[in-house]
């Protein structure tokens, strides 16, 4: 089991086998025509489940990954078994993904020196604002002290919805009138939680991707605002992305890693989609951490993303 296994239990299980529920069916779906009648996995067989990982939104690349470490087990252990299939299936996926760091697992902060700083950036319409009260709301559950910091002041309506989760989770929040300089709304941001002894400050920008240059140039603004306070800052870099767009949400990630250093990921609205496969194929090209899946409208259905309790709720051929 995961060091993450020790936070992830039944409820949030439930969760997850919920919330992916949509892709889900019309995966095992797919795999059960492949396999019915067959006794060991042969080149038709791979064939159905490349289909049905593209169907799930896996993605051409991570697909043809996925589907020729399958090909390689099944030359290399001679027979292989649509039984099983299940077994290999869960080992060869789950070793595409990458692990969250440790000191990033949970909703405690590694260090109670400085507050623990997490810069949120994504476009507009992916759940950015809902993912930062979730998270918000978590971490006080945890017992952290939440400072978060409105520095979308380009959209009046970014720094309300942040203001009613602020309001919502009981959580302290900085803001300033619309079309205020982002960074300045960052520093007030710091100095508020150093002054009340914060130690997580989450902080919303602003997700213009027609203009990366101007996106670039704000965002490391902020950083550098950050920084002079605290050095170390901000330790995260949250990605948030809309797991219902698919393949979109892949160039989306793209896009903002070629602007800044992302370091982990949030993916949202898997839920209400068949395309809940993406995950995979974000998490392994672009080699950064999820680190939380959106799996329900629920304050608490925001979870950690543990790769090898996705995988088997996901890909688990024995509940067919």
């Amino acid at each position: 089991m995961s060091f993450l296994g020790k936070l992830f239990g039944k409820k949030e299980k439930e969760s997850l086998n919920q919330g992916l529920e949509k892709t889900k069916q019309g995966f095992l779906e797919r795999i059960s025509k492949a396999i019915i009648g067959k006794t060991s996995v042969d080149d038709e067989v791979l064939d159905q489940l490349e289909e049905a990982l593209i169907g799930a939104d896996v993605g051409v690349d991570t697909t043809l990954a996925i589907i020729e470490k399958i090909q390689e087990r099944v030359k290399k252990e001679k027979y292989v078994s649509t039984l099983e299939l299940n077994k290999i299936l869960h080992e060869e996926i789950a070793s595409l993904l990458i692990d969250a760091p440790t000191q990033q697992l949970g909703f405690n902060p590694p260090s109670a020196n400085n507050p623990y700083v997490i810069l949120v950036v994504g476009v507009n319409g992916v759940g950015k604002t809902t993912t930062i009260g979730k998270l918000a709301h978590q971490y006080k559950a945890a017992g952290n002290e939440v400072i978060l910091g409105a520095a979308d002041t380009f959209r009046a309506a970014a720094v309300d919805q942040l203001t009613i989760w602020s309001e919502r989770v009981g959580v302290g929040i900085v803001k300033q009138s619309m079309g205020s300089d982002p960074s300045a709304v960052a520093f007030d941001t710091i100095q508020s939680a150093m002054a009340k002894n914060a130690n997580i400050v989450i902080i919303d920008t602003a997700g213009r991707l027609h203009n990366k240059v101007h996106l670039m140039d704000e965002l490391n603004k902020i950083k550098r605002v950050i920084q002079k306070q605290l050095p170390d800052a901000p330790q995260e870099v949250l990605l948030v992305l809309d797991g219902s767009t698919g393949q979109n949400a892949l160039e989306q990630a793209k896009q903002f890693m070629a602007v800044t250093n992302v370091n982990a990921l949030a993916i949202t609205k898997l839920d209400g989609t068949a395309k809940g496969g993406v995950v995979l194929a974000i998490a392994h090209q672009c080699k950064i951490p999820v680190k939380y899946i959106g799996v329900g409208e629920q304050l608490q259905d925001l979870l950690l993303f543990d790769k090898d309790e996705f995988v088997d709720s996901l890909f688990s051929l024995n509940k067919l």
